[in-house]
Parts: structure tokens; sequence; C-alpha cells
């Protein structure tokens, strides 16, 4: 990384060279009239092919143009259960929030503005893909995590329209190494190493993302628990603060902190990051090879 921007995809790359559309062409912006409907978008690769689609109950309908822009439907369909589901966007930048709920900040003072870091867009992990243990650290942790997908480029934006720039959520879980971050003086490594960002396996539009659901399990034990309306820093916030400072473009991907506590993770655990009426994401830990 960087990445390269989003593909636009061909149209006979995906149906043979016919193009045949279910649907005239739709942009990501929203009917004022109708108010939003809620779409499930998802990066996906069928053989060598790689693709974006709808989600439509157990299958996915191929999308051809530019999912940040025109796109059609196509007539090409396949079961989620035979592509295999990529991370979501190919960001340019990937940013996380440091204390965003007051049950993980404990007896600290929450913050007066978002206070985001960097993750490495090279640590993130697809939905179903391992979490890697490092040989020389204590048990990672776990922090289950709302993340934004921004849909165009912004900059300056205001907190009215913040959302306007964005594409939609998906779930998250923000590995980390606390020995790490607790003793480097960046936190490079602690938050950024390969597999500590899994993301996916949906990207949500429409949804009202201030007031959903969420929910970690490890080996089906509830671990963390609470309500996007917990934030202290909206997704407006946060988008319109990050802006005026580092231009989002489209694919960016914004982790908006964690709630209550947060423990280690043993080899072989099965973590699942569920966030209502997006879906759930699941990983599981193997030790570095």
């Amino acid at each position: 990384m960087p990445f390269l921007p989003f593909p636009r995809f061909v149209p006979s790359a995906l149906v043979g060279g016919l193009v045949l559309s279910l649907s005239p062409v739709i942009s990501t912006g929203q009917d004022a009239k109708a108010g939003p409907a809620i779409v499930k978008y998802v990066r996906y690769q069928v053989g060598e092919q790689i693709a974006y689609g709808i989600v439509d109950g157990d299958s996915v309908v191929a999308l051809s143009g530019d999912l940040f822009g025109k796109w059609e439907k196509t007539i090409r369909k396949h079961k989620l259960s035979e592509v295999k589901i990529l991370v979501p966007s190919t960001p340019t930048k990937v940013i996380a929030l440091a204390g965003n709920y007051r049950d993980h900040l404990g007896d600290e003072p929450a913050p007066k503005v978002p206070e985001p870091f960097f993750k490495l867009p090279s640590c993130l992990q697809h939905h179903l893909g391992p979490v890697v243990q490092p040989a020389d650290h204590d048990p990672v942790h776990f922090e289950a995590e709302l993340v934004v997908v921004m849909g165009k480029k912004a900059k300056n934006v205001t907190e009215k329209d913040a959302l306007k720039y964005v594409l939609g959520i998906t779930c998250g879980n923000d590995i980390s190494a606390r020995n790490w971050q607790q003793n480097d003086v960046q936190w490079w490594r602690a938050k950024g190493s390969d597999t500590f960002g899994p993301v996916g396996p949906f990207v949500v539009s429409g949804l009202d993302y201030g007031n959903l659901d969420m929910e970690l399990r490890v080996n089906g034990e509830v671990k963390q628990k609470t309500n996007t309306k917990n934030m202290i820093h909206s997704i407006p916030q946060t988008v319109s603060f990050i802006s005026r400072h580092v231009t989002l473009n489209p694919g960016d991907l914004i982790f908006t902190g964690t709630p209550g506590k947060t423990k280690g993770l043993a080899i072989g655990d099965k973590v699942e990051v569920e966030i209502e009426g997006v879906a759930v994401l699941k990983n599981h830990v193997i030790a570095a090879p």
C-alpha cells in the first residue's frame, strides 16, 4: 500500500461481454423523498475475479461500474457461501479513535475532541481470516468497533454534511498488543501488525448509525456489549473533525472506538463482532508461524 483506486469493473468480465442490467444506473446518494434505503454491499472474489455486489438474502448480485460513483446491477449472481468475502475496501488510510466510549476510559477524563490514531492498511483482515498471535507478546486483546467506510472525498466538511460523504458502516475488531501499546513510543505494531484489523463482512448504508446495538463474543460468550449512541463523539463529529486536517478518500476506514473492558485472546479462540442490521464479523486466533 498505498492502494490503487477502486476498480471500475468491466461488464464483460462479469457477464461475458454482454451488458445486461436489472435496474437503471444507481448512485450512492439517497432519495430525499423516499428516505434512505438500507443496502448491503460486499466485496468478494470468485476464481480470479474480484467484484462488488449487493447482498440479496443468501446471494450476492454482481455490480458493474464504480461503487463510489455510478453502478448497475448485472444478471450475475452467486451464493454467498460460494464466494470469498474480502476486506470491504482498499483504503488509502485507516484511522481509529482512542477513548470514544466512557466505559472504556475508566477514571480517565473524556477527550474534548476526537482522538484519532493511524492503523496500517496492511493490517486489515477479511471475514473468516485468522488473527495472528505474535510469538514474542502476551495474548492480544479484542476491541469491537463500528467502522465507517467513506464514500466520497471529504475535506473540511461540516458535521451537518458529514454523512453525505459516508458510504456506510461495517464491523471491525481493533486487535491490540497491550505490552507494545504501553511501552513503545508509537503504536505502529501494537495496533498495526499484520491481521490486527479484521473488518467486514458487509458495508451497510441507510441505517441509523448512531443507535445500533454492538456485541463481541469469544467462543460464543459475550465479552462486550453496547449501543453506538454511547459514543462520546458521533460519526458526523468524527468525520468532520478528521477532514479538517486529513483528506478522507473513498474507501478510507475509520474505526470509531471500543466499549467496556477488553481481555487477551487464546490460540484457537473464535471471535465474533456483531452490529445490529449489519452482520457478524468472524475471525479466529492462530499462533505465529
